[in-house]
């Protein structure tokens, strides 16, 4: 005799298959763009700390940084229409051959130029194979948002918060190898055998997604597309979640301080502690990303992570203004690794948010608008803070005036002009989560993330 429940009974042990069988897949999935992730932020720190180490010129650490952010903003609405318009893998897969052919065009012009022209910033060699290593990297974030959506897809709701954390988990493990590695090739080996090594890395990574397979039968799609650099789509997409647009904007805080953090902060670290001390002291650092991303994958982000992810913006750019409050190696080492533990559950939130209250078909060029706007924020302060640290704040803060006018706040040591910096931007980001904590856009978001829970997922 049949039981009434034995086709509910299949029918829940099927989904419960295709469930195990999609996460297995985004598993697999983050794998591979984790190897591609580190290898395009191998060549990308190596060419920060090599152009840092050969000029000690924190300009030129600081137009590198913000140039590669400048890329991503660039770019990323781009990005995000192709993620919409085809299928996942197949975005990945170009995007892994395009930027192996970028990488090994600029290796070529590197080998043909020579190291000494290549490193002389009274020629424009060192900007052109900077601006095409970066290139490279930047078409690495193609796969980034299209991660972001292969979460939607394979990934049910209510563990896709966990799945966020996993991706900041390995993205820490993934900075570890990559400060690592990126500081003792170029300390070691310099830059030519760095790139030999980077464009074997990524060659392997694209044969293994070669070898993958992303059940997505055909492109979900509202609407028909007709641009290639869809703005218009992804603005209505925004504006159709009352509130969402403040959550790119709430984002943007942490991109701010980071925008100050990337050029200042690697000229910091390679003056205490050397170019190979640095890459491995930033290896221990970023073991905050894989701690972070575990408690987020683990236990998810709240019932609110709009809350959670502007007061951990606020605790960010605390650590980050504490971090060189004195100049002594293990106080840097301490703030800047709480700075990287934050993170992940800011990234984290934003994913989780966009992911259940954004349809499927429209979450790339979603994603893309986000970074678009996140990424602008950073080369901005960048651009802004690294003259003004080279050319005033650090050398001013090295005359005996400036050391005894700031000595009772922030000690007393070389570097300073960095601590201000740091100081300033921090209190700066502090201030702006408080305003945003009590604009009436953070609780009308907050009210349209709880409904789009009632309402069930996106996919």
């Amino acid at each position: 005799m049949t039981s009434p429940h034995s086709d509910m009974d299949t029918t829940a042990t099927t989904g419960t298959e295709v469930a195990v069988r999609g996460y297995r897949t985004f598993l697999a999935v983050l794998v591979n763009t984790a190897a591609a992730n580190v290898t395009t932020s191998f060549l990308w720190f190596a060419l920060t700390f090599w152009a840092y180490a050969e000029t000690r010129n924190v300009i030129v650490a600081g137009v590198v940084a913000a140039a590669y952010m400048l890329f991503v903003s660039l770019f990323s609405m781009f990005f995000g229409t192709l993620v919409d318009r085809f299928r996942k893998k197949a975005v990945m897969t170009w995007a892994t051959l395009i930027a192996l052919i970028v990488f090994t065009l600029d290796a070529g012009l590197f080998f043909a130029i020579g190291e000494a022209r290549i490193v002389d910033l009274g020629l424009p060699w060192f900007w052109i194979f900077a601006v095409v290593l970066l290139a490279g990297a930047v078409v690495e974030q193609l796969r980034a948002i299209a991660l972001s959506t292969t979460v939607t897809l394979l990934v049910p709701d209510e563990r896709r918060a966990n799945a966020n954390g996993l991706v900041g988990t390995v993205q820490g493990v993934g900075m570890i190898v990559t400060s690592v590695f990126s500081g003792l090739s170029v300390g070691f080996l310099g830059m030519g055998w760095t790139l030999i090594i980077g464009i074997g890395a990524l060659t392997a990574t694209l044969l293994h997604l070669l070898s993958l397979r992303i059940p997505e039968q055909r492109i979900v799609s509202a609407e028909q597309t007709t641009s290639w650099v869809d703005v218009r789509g992804g603005w209505r997409a925004v504006q159709a979640v009352p509130g969402l647009l403040a959550l790119v904007l709430f984002s943007t805080l942490n991109n701010l301080f980071g925008g100050v953090a990337m050029a200042v902060m690697d000229p910091y670290g390679i003056e205490m502690f050397g170019v190979q001390g640095w890459g491995i002291w930033f290896a221990v650092m970023s073991t905050g990303f894989i701690v972070g991303g575990a408690i987020v994958a683990a236990r998810g982000l709240g019932a609110n992570p709009i809350r959670t992810m502007l007061l951990l913006a606020a605790a960010i750019g605390a650590a980050g203004a504490l971090s060189t409050i004195r100049e002594h190696g293990w106080v840097y080492i301490a703030g800047v690794w709480l700075f990287m533990a934050l993170i992940p559950a800011v990234e984290a939130a934003e994913q989780t948010v966009i992911q259940r209250v954004v349809p499927y078909e429209k979450q790339g060029r979603v994603f893309g608008f986000a970074n678009t706007f996140e990424a602008a924020a950073a080369p901005v302060t960048a651009l802004l803070i690294a003259p003004l640290a080279e050319l005033w704040i650090i050398p001013a803060l090295r005359t005996e005036e400036g050391m005894r006018l700031w000595a009772p706040l922030l000690g007393a040591g070389h570097n300073r002009g960095i601590a201000l910096i740091l100081l300033a931007a921090g209190i700066a980001c502090v201030l702006l989560v408080v305003v945003a904590l009590l604009t009436p856009q953070y609780r009308m978001l907050t009210r349209q993330y709880a409904k789009a829970a009632d309402a069930g997922p996106a996919l």
